[in-house]
């Protein structure tokens, strides 16, 4: 179990966009907005910025297998697995694009970023 007090935000991020690739679950422990702690096994599809400058963790909860919405810095500890996916995707709907707010937001020319690309590219954000 890593800790995020322990590492840097671009670590956890780092981290969770390679499980994000990869398509492994990550069992994270979370504090909601009331300050009560939560621990939840997740499945990530998106990871995007808010309006509010936020970085939100999209995910299906393994538990209820419904749809979720995380903040990077509500994150207080997290393992990623070595299993597969298992959750069903609600069908995608036609008339709604992807969503890749975190590649336009650090380079709006990219529609998809390789592992090493979001990394460098969200480095330069944080060091900004």
């Amino acid at each position: 179990m890593r800790h995020t007090s322990r590492e840097t935000s671009t670590q956890t991020l780092t981290r969770l966009i390679k499980a994000l690739d990869a398509k492994h679950p990550v069992t994270i422990t979370y504090t909601k907005a009331d300050d009560t702690q939560t621990i939840r096994t997740i499945e990530l599809y998106d990871i995007t910025i808010s309006a509010a400058g936020d970085i939100l963790l999209k995910a299906m909860d393994r538990e209820t297998g419904e749809s979720r919405t995380f903040r990077l810095d509500r994150l207080v500890a997290y393992t990623i697995h070595r299993t597969a996916y298992t959750v069903p995707r609600p069908a995608a709907d036609e008339s709604v694009t992807p969503s890749y707010e975190l590649a336009e937001t650090i380079a709006p020319h990219a529609t998809h970023l390789s592992t090493t690309a979001r990394r460098n590219n969200l480095a330069a954000v944080f060091a900004a």
